[in-house]
Order: structure tokens, then C-alpha cells, then sequence
């Protein structure tokens, strides 16, 4: 029996997020600098003698838009994921990915993973009217440290990361889920509506955090993770004053025990409301930190993603269906 496995990883976002979402891309230009984390969204294919059938670990809206619009018959799709529904970590963009991806391999196109992205975002906008950005798709197409720019395209590069960096973030940077489920749609609507008006606060705002976002794709190529960890404080502040949902007590009460610890910084991750959190800390407080964080809340260790979304056929061979 045919089938296709395809995998997509979430993503940590260190700065920028929100300018990434329209009309702020086309009006002002936006940047973000996100790390893809190995913990993944799956979609696995396979043939079906009649209709479709989709089971899914969580709301199977995605998965039948996609075969909807994609007008794909005769097989099953099964959705699962690595990691907590609602986490902020951009877990319902991978899982377009990891879907579209199946879909393209299912087809034996061969697509760039910019479409990819494309195809999962477009997915999500236009057939379910999710509120959101771009760079959660990109992140969970390509992979890796990537500097985004978005204007009225979307400019993806690599940041290039050794080894040995790659695993310092993987020590220093900690992501931790404090259990709280979040409504990012709705947030994000929010801050849009005081975008449009010419909201003083939520311009600047933008304005500064779109900047720190250069600054850290600066650092990650240079390899300074306690400078990314000062930028990422500073960030949080601004994305904060963004919304009053934004914050919750528990994020507030997790990153002071995580500054007093002797972190560098921290912020929620995604829309926030709930979600998960990132801390930098320095590598000789790196332990204590990330003790104090366990108390609080549940560490979800991770590795640098380095592949992007790929497919594997049934025998577990990799697919060569897009070109990276």
C-alpha cells in the first residue's frame, strides 16, 4: 500500500514576530529571526479504496481543507504532533506544512520550500480565516536559523550555524510550557485594529521590535548568544505592550524567577496569552536557570532543526520532492 510521511518542525521566534503579519509587511516591511526546533508535526498518506478519511490528535480542520482544496480523493490522513496544542511555538502552520508537504509528495511534485510555505499559509488565511502571519511557515518549510524580510514578497536566508553553536543554544536557550492554552487569532486581530487606527504605542512598538530583530540575526551569525539574550529582554517589553492579553501572570512570575536566576532574558513565544516561553541564559547559569524553570513549569527539551520539512515513503527512504 502506497504512503507518505511527511514532517514539519515548530519553531522558537526570537524577534520580530507580529511584523510579519499583513498590512504591516506591505506598509512598513517587517523581519523576524526564528530558529527551527526539532519537535514536529506529521502527516502520513495513504491509500484508501473509497472517500477520504482523516484521524487526527487534534482538530482535523486543517487536514480537511487541505484535501478539499487540494480535491484529493481516495486516501487516509492521519495528523499527529510532538509537542502541546496552543504552545505559541507555530505547531498549526507546521502541521499545514507537514500537510502540504504530503500532498506535493503524494503528487510527485517538486516544489521549493518558499512554496511550500506559500501553500500551508494560504491553506490556513484563505480556506479556514485564521488571523497570522508568515513566518511560522517558512520556519517549518526551511529549517534552521532563518533571517525573514517580508515586504511584498518574503525573502527567507539561512543563518549558518556550527555545530558547536548549535548545541550552546540547545544549553542555553530554554522553552518551557507553562500549560496555559492561548487564543492567538484573536490577539493578533487586536493588535492589528490598533495598528490600522495609528495607535501610538502599538506603532513604535512594532517599529523597535522589527529592529532587535536585525540586531539578532546579526548576533546568531556572529555567534553571540548572550548578546541574543539581552536583545530578546528588551524585545519582550515591547511585544508586551502590544496588547494586555499578551502577558499572563504566570509568564510573568516564570521569567523573573528565570531573570533572578541569572538569565539573560526571556519572552513568550507566538501570540502569547499562554503558550510557551524562551529564556537565554548565560552557559556558567545555564543549570540553575533551567532548574528554576522546571519548578514553574514544564521544560521541553529540543535540537536545532536543520532539515526543514521532509518526506519519507513507507519504507522510511527519503522523498526528494522539493529543493532546498
Amino acid at each position: 500500500m502506497r504512503e507518505v510521511i511527511a514532517r514539519a518542525p515548530v519553531r522558537i521566534d526570537f524577534g520580530g514576530g507580529w511584523t510579519d503579519v499583513p498590512p504591516y509587511t506591505m506598509e512598513r516591511g517587517g523581519c523576524v529571526c526564528n530558529l527551527a526546533i526539532a519537535l514536529y508535526a506529521r502527516a502520513t498518506l495513504r491509500a484508501r479504496p473509497n472517500g477520504v478519511e482523516i484521524t487526527a490528535d487534534g482538530d482535523d480542520a486543517l487536514g480537511a481543507a487541505a484535501l478539499r482544496r487540494g480535491s484529493l480523493g481516495g486516501v487516509l490522513l492521519e495528523q499527529q504532533s510532538e509537542f502541546p496544542r496552543g504552545a505559541g511555538l507555530g505547531g498549526s502552520s507546521a502541521a499545514g506544512v507537514a500537510i502540504a508537504a504530503a500532498i506535493a509528495a503524494w503528487r510527485h511534485e517538486c516544489i521549493e520550500p518558499s512554496e511550500l510555505a506559500e501553500r500551508s499559509r494560504a491553506l490556513e488565511v484563505e480556506e479556514l480565516g485564521v488571523a497570522g502571519g508568515f513566518q511560522d511557515h517558512y520556519a517549518a518549510a526551511f529549517g534552521g536559523a532563518l533571517a525573514l524580510h517580508f515586504d511584498t514578497r518574503t525573502t527567507a536566508e539561512r543563518i549558518p550555524l556550527s555545530d558547536a553553536f548549535a548545541k550552546a543554544i540547545e544549553r542555553q536557550c530554554i522553552v518551557a510550557y507553562t500549560g496555559e492554552s492561548r487564543i492567538s487569532g484573536q490577539t493578533i486581530t487586536a493588535v492589528l485594529d490598533a495598528y490600522r487606527a495609528g495607535v501610538p504605542r502599538v506603532v513604535a512598538a512594532l517599529a523597535r521590535m522589527r529592529e532587535l530583530a536585525e540586531s539578532m540575526i546579526d548576533a546568531l551569525a556572529s555567534e553571540r548568544l548572550d548578546e541574543l539574550g539581552v536583545l530578546v529582554r528588551e524585545h519582550w517589553l515591547h511585544q508586551r505592550s502590544l496588547h494586555e492579553k499578551i502577558s499572563t501572570p504566570a509568564i510573568e512570575r516564570l521569567l523573573e524567577a528565570a531573570l533572578n536566576g541569572g538569565a539573560l532574558g526571556g519572552k513568550a513565544l507566538g501570540a502569547s496569552g499562554g503558550g510557551c516561553v524562551v529564556v537565554v541564559a548565560p552557559s556558567e547559569r545555564a543549570d540553575e536557570v533551567r532548574e528554576r524553570i522546571s519548578a514553574l513549569a514544564r521544560v521541553l527539551p529540543f535540537s536545532v532543526d536543520r532539515l526543514g520539512a521532509h518526506v519519507t515513503d513507507g519504507e522510511g527512504d527519503e522523498m526528494e520532492t522539493w529543493q532546498s
